[in-house]
């Protein structure tokens, strides 16, 4: 079996990148791949997949750092991570709140139950996996250089439509645009750098990843067109106007026929060396880098990666909107595109042109291990989580899918509401025996109600009233 190298994250190193742009440390470009020169990081052997899906010769892995970022599906993600750790006693690391003190950069004193000067020694965390702006030096102060690190991206075009109508209360540049195709007409218009909520509206996966602007952005060009390069993988996107919905149901979709969809092409994609180094710097820290568009591929492939069952990383779709209005006319077996639409997605991915890059990068990191993973097999993996899907949404859900938060009277399941769309919830069946209806409540339960649930249970709350009497009748 071939074995490869990759970089090991280093265990001293910050998110404050900007600084390390005057070491002497480069990137060597061949066609299309790099060598990468950085000091102190430790090679180790690379992800291999495992040798069949009913036999394994590892051991689960269960010290996780996820990245959740924001409008990427990650709250999907957090829900399997939460039944997880959950069935198996696993101890998380929680915010007192339900961030770590976003938007800014986690410290690991936000952690709940961390004291690092106590004289009494914690017990060690598992799971590190709400939201967060990610600070590798201080994620190292909470959990294991070796623990498994991995997040989520999306197609910026199809993000900003979500973060447009999920964000316009709170990001000033949102909230000033009386639309999403006025804001990215003239986005100059709108936005200020630094204002308040405005991370939230210009590349949105690149701040959570902790990444700080390059000096060049505000006069560097980046196309949104995809690079010509016939050596390198092609990249496989789907249409990003695409209902979310699509992603996580057993049903057929564009990814189906692993065939290359049609792409953009240009030679004009130069990003700055700080952007490749942002890029090389990400690849050194994370395991796997999951693709909204191909969400359920890239579960198979955590599941093979953290040698887990497909039954460990099947689930509900969590925090889905309702009542968005859809830029594809579905017809027949053929998807169409509007001119209109097709101008936004040019215009959404030239203004977050640093997650396009992002995008780029790690949709052909994606694809790449699907190539390794091999197609014909990940795709009877992926037909199969979805059969499991299906048969768990017809065996738990009224009406075997997400319904409007009106119909959800159990304050457990009811999610957040928040934003001007609604978001979508479950009602469970009645009539469940007590083991299915512990299952399906798990699978039903939204992130925020998840977390008080595991707050409770690593925190329980002490019987106060008998100690206060006690020290009233201390001397």
């Amino acid at each position: 079996m071939a074995w490869t190298m990759r970089l090991w994250r280093p265990r001293s190193l910050g998110v404050a990148l900007g600084v390390f742009m005057t070491i002497g440390f480069g990137l060597q470009f061949l066609g299309g791949s790099f060598q990468r020169r950085l000091p102190g990081l430790q090679l180790r052997q690379s992800w291999v997949p495992s040798l069949g899906s009913t036999v394994k010769s590892c051991l689960p892995r269960q010290r996780l750092v996820f990245l959740k970022t924001h409008k990427s599906g990650s709250s999907s993600v957090l829900n399997l991570l939460h039944r997880y750790g959950d069935q198996r006693g696993l101890r998380f690391a929680l915010p007192a709140h339900y961030q770590f003190g976003y938007p800014k950069l986690f410290q690991a004193s936000k952690v709940k139950g961390y004291h690092p000067q106590s004289a009494d020694t914690q017990k060690p965390f598992h799971i590190l996996c709400h939201h967060m702006r990610f600070n590798l030096k201080e994620v190292l102060q909470v959990m294991p250089s070796d623990s498994f690190f991995f997040s989520i991206v999306r197609d910026p075009a199809a993000l900003a439509r979500s973060a447009f109508s999920y964000y316009k209360s709170v990001s000033s540049a949102f909230r000033k645009a009386p639309s999403l195709a006025a804001f990215l007409s003239n986005p100059q218009a709108f936005y200020r750098p630094g204002a308040r909520g405005n991370h939230y509206a210009r590349n949105l996966l690149w701040f959570d990843f902790g990444l700080p602007s390059p000096p060049e952005t505000k006069t560097m060009k980046v196309s949104p067109q995809l690079p010509r390069d016939p050596k390198s993988l092609q990249l496989h996107i789907v249409p990003s106007g695409a209902s979310p919905g699509t992603l996580f149901r057993p049903v057929t979709t564009a990814a189906d026929s692993y065939k290359q969809p049609a792409s953009l092409v240009s030679s004009d994609f130069r990003p700055s060396s700080f952007i490749q180094w942002g890029l090389a710097w990400l690849d050194s820290v994370f395991d796997l880098v999951m693709v909204a568009e191909y969400f359920d591929e890239s579960l198979v492939l955590l599941a093979d990666a953290l040698c887990w069952s497909l039954d460990d990383v099947v689930g509900f779709m969590h925090n889905a909107q309702a009542g968005k209005k859809q830029s594809l006319i579905r017809t027949a077996n053929k998807t169409v595109v509007t001119g209109e639409d097709q101008q936004l997605t040019k215009q959404a991915r030239a203004w977050n042109n640093l997650d396009w890059a992002l995008y780029i990068h790690f949709n052909r990191s994606l694809w790449a291990r699907i190539e390794q993973y091999g197609r014909s097999r990940l795709q009877r993996a992926v037909a199969e989580l979805r059969a499991r899907r299906e048969a768990l949404a017809k065996r738990c859900l009224v009406g075997g899918e997400a319904l409007d938060p009106k119909y959800i009277a159990d304050a457990k399941l009811r999610p957040l509401q928040f934003g001007s769309a609604k978001v979508l919830g479950y009602v469970l069946q009645s009539g469940l025996n007590q083991k299915d209806k512990e299952e399906c409540e798990r699978l039903a339960t939204p992130e925020l109600q998840y977390k008080d649930k595991l707050d409770a249970k690593q925190f329980p709350p002490t019987v106060s009233s008998p100690l206060k009497t006690s020290r009233l009748l201390s001397p």
